[in-house]
């Protein structure tokens, strides 16, 4: 079969995996490891060791070499204190125990070298924002948890990534006091290349020395020249160089990383695409099997004793709650990261003689699958029988940071509603903030945004941009995230008389925000005639026609029960009694009141 064909329906299935994982809202490493072990072993339709020859090799290294640095990259020192001390626990002493555990019962389950061990151990003690986030997602546990696993896996991938590395250049230093000094030169060597090329790599964009347009692909070149460049001076040091340089840029004061950071999320989507594949069609399902009851136990350790114990010793002092602790313990499904660094590791420790090398890939393999699958397909379940579990997400995502929107994500911030404030006008967020509301500065619709924005907890979206191709442009990009009834759009005076263009624009339009004669200039106007938003108690013996009676000039804007689910008044016949109405209410009507 045609080569070049072959190669480009592997990356054309691995971007319809990621597709799959992003309608479906599951970690995209299900449908990539599906496919990869179907062409490969199952149907032999594709086999990587025949099809690449001696390209693999260099394939997967430089693939992996370029994961590591993405990954590295976002490693901010100063982040980690400001997740609290959970999330800080998770990330060091967590991780040691998690190690720890699973490196012991590696050892003793199969008799393998301490070495081999301990680099299992670290392999699989991560978890990772790409398993970790879609599952938040689907599951929608409460904000305690979903901000401790989210954080966790964005902060325990680099530092994970890192103490594999470290582990696997002690072995191939040659694990002995007397090759103490080999491992001592592949560190010094990794560290002096890394930090002068993250010197000279930050200079150079700096100074503008290197133009905007070539920026991306000059910084992916530099990456696998250092990488090329490590190894050649002291062997098997190029992955911890690239890493070290990921964590210097990443900490380097005044580096523009986010541009760079958002090719290499991109080039990283499709390198993960078509190395996964490529890694799972090698995987050999005799050597998958083999592992049996023991490599069963194995996951059973890492599931339930491993786990549990990092999450109680890191929360211990901490407010979570018994069940909070129980959810926390159950969500920890391991990544694509570990499947790359095993399989490139196994290949370059094949020749060492080192026992149980043969073991690591379907280890990994095991671990991945089981918790996965398990944890994965069970979570919500769990999270239900636990009662964590939020039916649906109530806050708010705003597109707009001008007086409308601002007055209506305080008055909901002050009803205790998740509010998140987007917009890509500086003075407009930083008057957000000084409401005490969170805010993304940047456009709401970029790719910065789809990696940077938080919506764990947000389940609606308001666009209130005085710029209309915004709004309609939210309403496209996050209608998958939240559904379309999810979704209001605020009105403007010309929407009541649309043309031709607006009437095709319709077509992308959801729901209307507030009722048919509220508009952005009306509400904007009675903001500066000094009207208040306003919050009522309607009951049986108050009704809204006895609010209607009570005050004559008033905007509704929605209503909120005592659950803090709210409901868009868009139709006054649906206002039902026993809530909370909130509406804008003209100056002297206010005065009235009080």
């Amino acid at each position: 079969m045609d080569t070049a064909f072959i190669l480009s329906a592997i990356v054309g299935l691995g971007i319809v995996a990621q597709w799959l994982a992003w309608y479906l809202k599951q970690p995209s490493i299900l449908f990539l490891l599906l496919i990869g072990i179907v062409v490969g072993p199952v149907l032999n339709l594709f086999n990587p060791d025949a099809i690449l020859g001696d390209l693999l090799f260099p394939f997967i290294s430089l693939g992996v070499a370029v994961i590591l640095f993405e990954g590295a990259l976002t490693l901010e020192f100063d982040e980690i204190k400001q997740h609290g001390k959970v999330v800080q626990l998770l990330v060091s002493l967590g991780m040691l125990i998690t190690v720890s555990v699973i490196s012991v019962a590696t050892y003793f389950l199969f008799e393998v070298d301490w070495r081999i061990a301990l680099l299992f151990g670290t392999l699989v003690c991560v978890t990772g924002p790409t398993v970790i986030v879609p599952l938040l997602r689907s599951v929608r546990p409460n904000s305690n948890i979903a901000n401790i696993l989210k954080w966790e896996g964005i902060i325990i991938d680099p530092i994970g990534a890192i103490a594999v590395v470290l582990v696997y250049e002690y072995i191939i230093s040659g694990g002995e006091a007397s090759e103490i000094g080999t491992f001592a030169k592949i560190i010094a060597v990794a560290g002096v290349i890394g930090m002068a090329g993250a010197w000279l790599l930050a200079n150079l964009i700096k100074r503008h020395m290197i133009p905007e347009y070539l920026r991306n692909v000059f910084v992916l070149a530099y990456i696998l020249l250092l990488f090329t460049a490590s190894n050649h001076f002291a062997h098997e040091s190029g992955l911890l160089t690239v890493t070290v340089l990921g964590v210097a840029l990443a900490n380097w004061k005044g580096f523009p990383k986010d541009h760079i950071l958002e090719f290499k999320e991109s080039l990283t989507v499709l390198l993960i695409s078509t190395l996964f594949i490529i890694l799972a069609a090698r995987v050999n399902l005799e050597h998958l099997t083999s592992v049996g009851m023991a490599g069963i136990l194995l996951l059973f350790v890492a599931m339930f004793i491993a786990r549990p114990l990092a999450i109680w010793f890191s929360s211990i002092g901490s407010s979570l709650t018994l069940n909070e602790k129980l959810m926390i313990s159950w969500i920890g499904p391991r990544g694509i990261v570990a499947a790359a660094i095993s399989s490139l590791f196994a290949i370059k420790l094949q020749d060492t003689q080192i026992q149980g090398v043969e073991l690591l890939v379907p280890l990994v393999f095991t671990i991945i699958i089981g918790t996965v699958l398990i944890q994965g397909l069970g979570a919500k379940t769990i999270a239900k029988l636990l009662n964590v579990q939020e039916s649906v997400y109530k806050g708010v995502l705003i597109i707009g940071s001008n007086p409308v929107a601002l007055a209506i994500a305080k008055s909901l911030k002050d009803q205790n509603v998740d509010v998140l404030v987007a917009s890509r006008h500086y003075n407009e967020v930083a008057k957000a903030r000084m409401l005490g509301l969170r805010t993304y500065y940047g456009n709401p619709v970029s790719t910065h945004a789809d990696g940077h924005l938080d919506l764990i907890g947000l389940g609606n979206m308001f666009a209130i941009s005085t710029d209309k191709e915004l709004n309609t442009l939210s309403e496209i990009h996050y209608r998958h995230e939240f559904d379309k009834e999810n979704i209001y759009r605020i009105r403007f005076s010309d929407d009541n008389n649309p043309t031709e263009r607006y009437d095709i624009q319709d077509n992308y339009r959801s729901n209307w925000l507030f009722g048919k004669n509220v508009t952005y200039a009306k509400l904007a106007s009675m903001l500066a005639k000094n009207a208040r938003v306003k919050v009522t108690n309607l009951t049986d013996s108050y009704t809204y026609q006895d609010y209607k009676t009570t005050n004559k000039q008033f905007v509704p804007l929605y209503t909120i029960d005592d659950k803090g689910f709210i409901s868009i008044i868009n139709d006054e016949q649906t206002i039902p009694t026993n809530c909370r109405i909130v509406a804008l209410v003209a100056e002297e009507e206010t005065a009235k009141s009080a």
